[in-house]
């Protein structure tokens, strides 16, 4: 309320205040109340600055990320957010988990762009919906003591759920594939790609715990001759959490990465090439198995001429037959027609018909150059949305663009564990790299060595392809086996079980990369433990903020009644 002087004139509706004062001399005139629309814009506005820090920090995350691959900046965007949460109450910390977590998707997902751009955004909506939970919970945690600790088990859990959820969850983003070749990488060979991500979770906030320290310190600095400097008390914590923050940072580097091999196997990945990139990557009908059959033929001609050494095994990539060969007579022959011209056992990607008439299966297929085809893998994880269509009469009905996806996939219910030529291999098909379990169960079942089968022709030149190839070095490192990726039109590599890229391909191009792998029976401790770390980590994560919600409780207990007992 304000006053008004006596000689202004006299409101509709006034109050006179008790005592002597007279109402000639002084009314108070009520204020009307701002608009609600007036609130949230002011809210906005005091909102802005803090909320534009969190965005670029976001967007500092992203570039962490291939293709441009800058790891420290992980470290910086966590530590970022930490900060700009600072003080924050939890529906604050709700909002800048979203300013943060919606520009950090939006690009690092623009390669759907090659679908829509409507996918592009409504994706990094749902997915940056995780981290606005996580920001608001990381709040409550930062009323314990140690909270870099929490907020980082935090993490974990945030990314433990979008794993998983909905519709089998999306992995895209977590810490762990922005340090595919950082000190924290052999972290993974302990505990998996969830350890990694805490680690770096942890070295980012306790740097955020650093910063604040510090400040802290600046602010209660002497004066006189030493008031530039912050006084010794104050610092010690800043620099104790720095030497923390440095020491998770290089925990790493001391765990041995086990590459011994117990004994090799010649490879060569065909790289037919497609006609387009883009969501008509097909062509025309056999376009595509024609590249693959004509790039095998060369590598046999090859041989034949003493120009190439013969592999044990050749591998074609996911879709390398774009009509099922059990179907079409044509699509048979041609591939049994490279395979006996190489004459080594040949990986075939391909869409096979089945089980019923409303679904496929994407399958690897053993293609004997004697026998014909045999054992086979059935990809596990159907892409939603992309390879099936959840609740598909209820959503065609609203979005007719999914009628483009005539067919579901259907899962398969094994892991790809198939002997190919002299060795056991595994199989994983293309987006299945991303998820711990399917590449673990893999390896746990006797795979000496995984290829991962992919088509990215529609992301081409996008930077998916490097993002994808970002999670094979983990997967490496993380089972300790070489990891041979075979693409359409590329990035196909060879990356050795210390995550190192041996060979890869250019995009667009028709090329066969020739490899001696190591084959490798020993596990290492991230296959024993599982899932067990990352599940420990996130319920740490999740009773810190029971804990900080039951210490509140009883505080505010205890002072009401200390108030009323005075």
């Amino acid at each position: 309320m304000r006053l008004r002087p006596p000689n202004a004139p006299a409101a509709p509706t006034g109050i006179v205040p008790a005592g002597d004062t007279t109402a000639a001399e002084v009314t108070v005139v009520p204020v009307v109340p701002a608009t609600r629309r007036a609130r949230w814009k002011a809210t906005a506005r005091a909102a802005a600055p803090r909320s534009a820090v969190a965005a670029a920090f976001g967007l500092m995350l992203a570039a962490a990320f291939p293709p441009y691959g800058v790891w420290p900046l992980s470290l910086v965007a966590v530590a970022g957010l930490a900060l700009v949460l600072e003080g924050r109450t939890v529906r604050q910390g709700a909002w800048l988990g979203f300013a943060f977590a919606f520009p950090f998707f939006l690009w690092l997902l623009v390669w759907l762009r090659s679908v829509t751009w409507f996918a592009v955004v409504g994706l990094s909506a749902i997915e940056a919906l995780y981290l606005v939970l996580m920001a608001g919970l990381m709040v409550v945690a930062r009323r314990l003591p140690w909270w870099p600790l929490w907020a980082s088990c935090l993490w974990v859990a945030q990314e433990l759920v979008r794993d998983r959820l909905p519709f089998g969850g999306f992995p895209w983003g977590r810490l762990a594939f922005a340090n595919t070749g950082s000190p924290f990488t052999p972290l993974a060979a302990l505990g998996g790609a969830p350890l990694v991500s805490f680690a770096v979770a942890l070295s980012g906030t306790t740097l955020a715990w650093a910063a604040l320290a510090a400040h802290r310190a600046h602010r209660g600095r002497g004066t006189g001759p030493w008031a530039l400097l912050p006084t010794v008390r104050g610092a010690l914590p800043a620099a104790g959490a720095l030497v923390l923050s440095a020491a998770v940072l290089l925990a790493g580097l001391l765990v041995p990465i086990h590459t011994n091999a117990v004994g090799h196997l010649k490879v060569a990945i065909v790289q037919g090439n497609v006609q387009q990139p883009g969501m008509h990557f097909l062509g025309r009908p056999m376009k595509i198995l024609d590249n693959h059959v004509q790039a095998t033929l060369k590598l046999a001609a090859d041989i034949k001429a003493g120009k190439a050494e013969k592999p044990d095994i050749v591998l074609w990539p996911e879709n390398s037959s774009d009509l099922d060969p059990f179907t079409y007579p044509q699509a048979y022959a041609k591939i049994t027609e490279a395979v006996q011209a190489v004459g080594v056992p040949v990986l075939v990607g391909a869409l096979v018909d089945g089980p019923d008439k409303e679904h496929v299966q994407n399958e690897g297929i053993v293609w004997d150059p004697v026998t014909g085809p045999g054992a086979s893998y059935t990809k596990q994880h159907p892409v939603p949305f992309g390879e099936y269509v959840p609740f598909r009469k209820e959503l065609t009905k609203v979005i007719p663009m999914l009628n483009e996806i005539p067919k579901d996939f259907y899962p398969g219910t094994h892991t790809g564990v198939m002997r190919i030529g002299p060795a056991d291999v595994g199989d994983v098909i293309c987006f299945e790299v991303a998820y711990d379990g399917i590449v673990r169960d893999t390896v746990n079942a006797g795979a000496r060595a995984i290829v991962v089968q992919t088509n990215n022709a529609t992301y081409g030149r996008t930077g998916q392809p490097d993002q994808q190839l970002a999670m094979s070095k983990l997967r490496a490192v993380e089972h300790g086996r070489a990891v041979v990726t075979a693409a359409t039109s590329g990035i196909s590599a060879v990356v050795e079980p210390d995550g190192t890229i041996e060979k890869r391909s250019k995009e667009f191009t028709q090329q066969v990369i020739s490899a001696d792998i190591p084959l490798r029976d020993e596990k290492t401790v991230a296959d024993r433990v599982g899932a067990a770390p990352e599940w420990a980590l996130a319920m740490v994560g999740l009773l810190s903020c029971a804990a900080a919600v039951a210490i509140g409780r009883l505080e505010r207990t205890r002072m009401a009644k200390g108030q009323s007992q005075q």
